[in-house]
């Protein structure tokens, strides 16, 4: 499942990184017809670059919840049930102490 995990991250950071590269190419060759200025091409730019941003979190947040719908579907232990575990084992383990 990590592999799974790991591919689709890359596959989403190469689709961000070329997206990235386009969106660049456009506004150059927009700036160069003198269809934009500098400025508006940065600004535009930066606007695009935010909103993707804003996109990608939205994503993450998704896939957050996918991924722990998955686990937990999966009945996988977590982080917190080994923790709780633990006190438990150490509790258990100090009444044992205390009896002998």
């Amino acid at each position: 499942m990590k592999d799974t995990v790991k591919k689709g991250l890359s596959l989403g950071i190469g689709l961000a990184l070329t997206s990235k590269e386009h969106a660049e190419k456009v506004l150059d060759d927009l700036v160069k017809k003198g269809e934009l200025t500098k400025q508006e091409s940065k600004e535009f730019f930066n606007e695009i670059r935010e909103r993707g941003e804003e996109s990608q979190e939205e994503l993450d947040g998704k896939i957050h919840e996918k991924l722990n719908k998955v686990l937990n579907d999966l009945n996988v232990a977590t982080k917190e049930d080994l923790s709780d575990l633990e006190k438990r084992l150490e509790q258990i383990e100090q009444q044992l102490d205390r009896q002998n």
